[in-house]
């Protein structure tokens, strides 16, 4: 007689804190052949996505974020976000329908130690309301340069003896087609 064995998460309750991630060889301690085959599932994800996810990446693709970009299905750490902006350390997950709800907050508890801040958005918010979530994650990201904008200031102060001087925009600029006529 076969027994069907099932995999059983803990409830994220019972488990206080996340796994520790610790940053090793290409970013994270994970070894090259899962890398690889979450690189594979992301690629999958973006060639099979949701409606939902469709309206916010051409939401996106229209937008005018300055320097900030999201990058679709992205792979973070050990886990795909559907949305991550590298700069500002926020990702967004689409909450779909029949998704698991344990997996994604221990997701979002790795992501949240490492200094990512996760934000979750229905799937039916996104196709009703989409001014109301756009509005939503402009105010995700500006709370999120506040907050690099406050850290770089105390690291600032914590280390006053080192140098933070840019280059200078006053040199001539050479005109390198100059040396090819």
């Amino acid at each position: 007689m076969n027994v069907k064995k099932t995999l059983k998460l803990p409830d994220p309750s019972e488990t206080p804190e996340a796994p520790a991630l610790r940053k090793r060889g290409r970013g994270w301690e994970i070894s090259d052949k899962r890398l690889d085959v979450l690189h594979e599932q992301a690629r999958e994800m973006r060639r099979h996505s949701s409606e939902a996810h469709k309206a916010l990446a051409a939401r996106f693709a229209k937008a005018d974020l300055g320097r900030h970009k999201f990058t679709r299905h992205a792979v973070v750490g050990s886990a795909i976000v559907d949305f991550n902006c590298h700069s500002l350390g926020m990702a967004i997950d689409i909450d779909e329908e029949g998704e698991n709800e344990a997996l994604a907050k221990r997701r979002d508890k790795s992501l949240e130690s490492v200094g990512i801040r996760v934000m979750r958005i229905k799937a039916a918010d996104i196709l009703e309301n989409m001014d109301d979530v756009l509005a939503r994650i402009t105010a995700g990201m500006r709370i999120r340069i506040a907050d690099k904008r406050d850290a770089a200031r105390a690291h600032k102060e914590a280390n006053p003896r080192q140098s933070y001087s840019r280059p200078r925009k006053d040199y001539p600029k050479k005109d390198y087609n100059a040396d090819n006529r």
